[in-house]
C-alpha cells in the first residue's frame, strides 16, 4: 500500500509538470502549486521549502538587467554583436553561437537574444548559407550560458545549495568549469552544424518557395539590422555599470575575506549579489535615465518574473514530495548512485525536459542528490545536463528562432522530435556534461 501511494503522489507530481508544461509561461509554476495542494491537503504531506533565496537572487538579478534594458543598454551589447557578425558573415555559424552564449552569460537570461535572432538569419542569408545552421545552434547557446552566468539563479542555487550540504564551492569555480566545458560542446555542435542540410542553391523546397515572387520578396526583401540605432551615452554607461556590478560580485565570490562577518561567519553570497544588483539598478536609473516603468514592460524583466513564478511552484512541489520519502528514494537508488553516480545527469536532463527552467532543476533536484549521498565534484561535473529542454521545441527561444527565419529551413519537424534544435542541443550538452565531469575530477 505504502509504495502504491508513493507511486501515485509521484505521478500526481509529473502529471501537474506535464500539464503546466502544455499552457507555458505562469501556468507552469500555478499549476505546480495545484500538485502541492494535493499532496499537502489530500494525502497529508508536510509542506517542503519554498526556495525563497533563489527567488529573491532572480528578482534583484532581472531588475537590474531590466533597467539597464530600459536605459537603452541592451540595444548596445546586441549592436556590438552585429558588427562582429557582419564582418565575419563566412563565419556566421561559429560566431552566431558565441554571441547569443555569451550575452546570456553577462545578463543572466537566454531572453535577451531575440533581437539578435532576426539579424543572424538575416546576414546568413545574404551570404548564400543556410539558416538553420546558425540559428538552430545559435538558440541553443542562448541557454546553455545560463549555466555560466555570474548572476543566473542555477549558478547561484548551486553554489548555496552546495555549501548547505559540504561542498565548499564558489561562484568562479564553478564558472571555471562550466564556461570552458559549454564552450567546447558549443564549438562541437556549430562544427556538426557547418555542413548541416542542404545549401540553399540545392534544397527544392527553397528553390520552390522563391519562384513565388511574392516569397522573394518576403525572404530577401527587408534587412535586419540594429546598426542605424543611436547609442546614447547615457546607454554605454548603464552598461558599465552592470559590467561593474558583475566584477564586484566575482571578486567578493573569490575573496570571501573581504566581505563583512558576524560571529565569524561572512555575509552570504545570495545575500551579496542581491545588494549589488539592486544597488546597480538604482545607480542607472538616478545616473542614465532608465525609467522603471519601461523596464517592468520589457522582455527581460517580465521573462525573469515568470521564472520566478515557475521555480517557486515547481521547486516547492518537488521539495514537498522528495523531503516526505526520502529514505524510501535513498534504498530504491543506492546501488546506482554507489556505483554510478555520474548518473545523476540523466536525471537532471530529463527533469529539464519537464520543466523547462534550469534553475528550476538545480533548487528541485539538487538537495535530493546531495543527500543520496553523490559527491560535490561529480555533481558539478554533471552540471550542464540541468539544460534540456530544447528537447521538446515549445520553448520561447526556439519557437522564436523557427518564425524569424523567413527561409523556412530552422524548423519544427512533422514528428514533433526531429526539429532543428535536437541535433546542436544533444551535442552541446553532452560534450559540455563529458569535458565538464572531466575537468571536475581534475579539479577536486
Amino acid at each position: 500500500m505504502a509504495t502504491f501511494l508513493i507511486v501515485l503522489q509521484l505521478l500526481i507530481v509529473l502529471g501537474a509538470l506535464w500539464v503546466g508544461s502544455r499552457y507555458g509561461s505562469l501556468a507552469l509554476g500555478a499549476i505546480s502549486g495545484i500538485g502541492l495542494a494535493i499532496l499537502v491537503f489530500g494525502f497529508g504531506l508536510k509542506p517542503g521549502t519554498p526556495p525563497t533565496d533563489v527567488i529573491y537572487i532572480i528578482i534583484a538579478a532581472v531588475t537590474c538587467a531590466g533597467i539597464m534594458q530600459a536605459s537603452g543598454g541592451m540595444d548596445w551589447l546586441i549592436q556590438i554583436a552585429e558588427r562582429l557578425l557582419r564582418k565575419h558573415p563566412d563565419r556566421i555559424t561559429f560566431l552566431a553561437p558565441m554571441c547569443t552564449f555569451f550575452l546570456t552569460v553577462l545578463v543572466g537570461t537566454g531572453h535577451v537574444v531575440y533581437t539578435l535572432m532576426p539579424i543572424i538569419c538575416d546576414i546568413a542569408l545574404k551570404k548564400g548559407i543556410r539558416p538553420e545552421r546558425p540559428c538552430g545552434v545559435a538558440s541553443i547557446a542562448s541557454q546553455v550560458g545560463i549555466t555560466c552566468s555570474p548572476i543566473a539563479a542555477a549558478v547561484v542555487a548551486f553554489v548555496s545549495i552546495s555549501n548547505a550540504n559540504g561542498f565548499d564551492v564558489t561562484i568562479p569555480q564553478v564558472l571555471m568549469i562550466s564556461m570552458p566545458a559549454c564552450i567546447i560542446g558549443l564549438l562541437a555542435a556549430a562544427a556538426a552544424s557547418y555542413r548541416r542540410g542542404k545549401d540553399l542553391d540545392k534544397d527544392p523546397k527553397f528553390l520552390e518557395r522563391i519562384a513565388d515572387p511574392q516569397q522573394r520578396e518576403y525572404i530577401y526583401g527587408s534587412s535586419m539590422t540594429t546598426l542605424d540605432k543611436k547609442i546614447s551615452a547615457e546607454a554605454k554607461r548603464a552598461v558599465y555599470i552592470f559590467i561593474a556590478a558583475l566584477a564586484v560580485i566575482v571578486m567578493f565570490a573569490a575573496v570571501p575575506s573581504l566581505l563583512p562577518s558576524w560571529d565569524g561567519k561572512p555575509l552570504k553570497m545570495n545575500i551579496v549579489i542581491q545588494i549589488v544588483m539592486i544597488s546597480a539598478a538604482a545607480l542607472m536609473i538616478i545616473f542614465c535615465k532608465a525609467k522603471p516603468k519601461k523596464a517592468v514592460s520589457g522582455p527581460v524583466w517580465q521573462s525573469g518574473m515568470v521564472a520566478v513564478v515557475a521555480i517557486y511552484g515547481i521547486a516547492w512541489m518537488a521539495d514537498t514530495f522528495f523531503s516526505n520519502y526520502l529514505p524510501e528514494i535513498q534504498a530504491m537508488l543506492e546501488n546506482v548512485v554507489e556505483h554510478y553516480p555520474w548518473s545523476i545527469a540523466f536525471v537532471f536532463f530529463l527533469v529539464s525536459v519537464l520543466i523547462n527552467s534550469q534553475g528550476a532543476v538545480v533548487v528541485a533536484m539538487l538537495p535530493l542528490a546531495y543527500k543520496l549521498g553523490i559527491p560535490g565534484p561529480v555533481l558539478l561535473g554533471v552540471f550542464p545536463a540541468v539544460y534540456g529542454y530544447f528537447f521538446i521545441p515549445n520553448y520561447p527561444s526556439d519557437i522564436a528562432t523557427v518564425n524569424f527565419d523567413r527561409s523556412g529551413t530552422t524548423v519544427i519537424g512533422k514528428y514533433l522530435l526531429n526539429h532543428s534544435f535536437m541535433m546542436p542541443g544533444l551535442i552541446s550538452v553532452g560534450v559540455s556534461t563529458i569535458v565538464a565531469y572531466l575537468l571536475s575530477m581534475v579539479m577536486f
